[in-house]
């Protein structure tokens, strides 16, 4: 089955009732937990960003204090794991305020970490991978909001 494309599906259901909306939301639901995140995320969570950044960075922090420390190959296959969860309510979020923050709470937490990253040449690699793109996100930001972020990007 070939896929629609994103104008054929936002025509069709502009044509559709709001009851067959509702019965097709949930059915989409129903079949993958990143649809259920993001829809959780987009009626509960979107209107209040801070609370969102504030639940994700807390998150973050629980998964740092759990990554399995025996050796480098668990440590760097956890903290991929992390990232990529990042990288997803960054794609809900769609803004770089929220991108920024949280990259700026997973370096400090890999920055701090035990053991320390820098004897890894991966982990190395993959967190200044992370600051880089910490730092054209913070390219786009306003202004006023750069300054208050570039003091804690300087600690990185």
């Amino acid at each position: 089955m070939k896929a629609a494309s994103v104008k054929e599906i936002k025509d069709e259901l502009s044509r559709r009732q709001p009851k067959e909306l509702m019965e097709l939301t949930l059915r989409l639901a129903r079949f993958k937990k990143e649809n259920k995140e993001l829809l959780t995320y987009l009626l509960f969570e979107s209107d209040n960003e801070d609370a969102f950044i504030s639940g994700v960075k807390d998150e973050i922090i629980e998964d740092f204090k759990t990554i399995n420390r025996t050796s480098y190959y668990y440590v760097k296959k956890s903290i991929r794991k992390i990232l990529r969860n990042i990288k997803k309510y960054v794609r809900y979020s769609k803004h770089k305020q929220t991108e920024v923050e949280l990259l700026i709470c997973f370096c400090l937490e890999m920055k701090d970490m035990k053991p320390s990253m820098r004897r890894s040449i991966t982990m190395s690699n993959l967190y200044n991978n992370q600051v880089q793109i910490l730092k054209k996100a913070l390219a786009t930001l306003h202004e006023d909001l750069q300054f208050d972020y570039e003091a804690e990007i300087e600690d990185l």
